[in-house]
């Protein structure tokens, strides 16, 4: 006689401002090992001391040299927050530098409806990039907010 099978779900009524980000990081050759000492000491911290509304951070494996994290952000604006303040906003100060060697994307899902996308110097198409048509992160899609807002959007990696 087999088993039962353990079913399980959750409730999310607590969270309807719920965000999901999936966010990727790819080697492109030796020089991503140097932007990976610069940035893997901050992703670390982020794991061990979570910023204020970050619900829960995991690590994931794409391939050999393809990895990222899934991270549950209570809302936009905590997510928001984050990302304006160190050691994300160095990150994206120093992005044509850490991009010479690394490919970077992360791709948002909100609970309220709504996905955006960014792809920064990646080699192959990833994720949302590989069905759908891009779009230039300029104008009314620079930000994620804004993206988001103007309904479900992809934005190609800048050139």
């Amino acid at each position: 006689m087999q088993a039962p099978i353990d079913r399980q779900s959750v409730d999310l009524s607590a969270y309807p401002d719920l965000v999901m980000i999936m966010l990727g990081f790819q080697l492109k050759g030796w020089r991503g090992l140097l932007a990976m000492r610069r940035i893997g000491p901050g992703l670390n911290e982020i794991g061990r001391r979570a910023p204020e509304g970050l619900l829960a951070h995991e690590g994931m494996m794409f391939g050999l040299t393809h990895f990222g994290f899934r991270q549950y952000w209570r809302d936009i604006d905590m997510l928001e927050q984050f990302t304006r303040s160190e050691p994300h906003a160095d990150w994206w100060r120093r992005i044509r530098e850490l991009s010479a060697g690394a490919g970077f994307w992360h791709e948002t899902y909100h609970a309220r409806g709504g996905v955006e996308a960014l792809y920064v110097a990646m080699p192959e198409p990833v994720g949302l990039q590989k069905f759908a048509p891009g779009r230039r992160p300029v104008g009314p899609f620079m930000t994620a907010r804004a993206r988001v807002q103007g309904g479900v959007t992809h934005a190609a990696s800048p050139q």
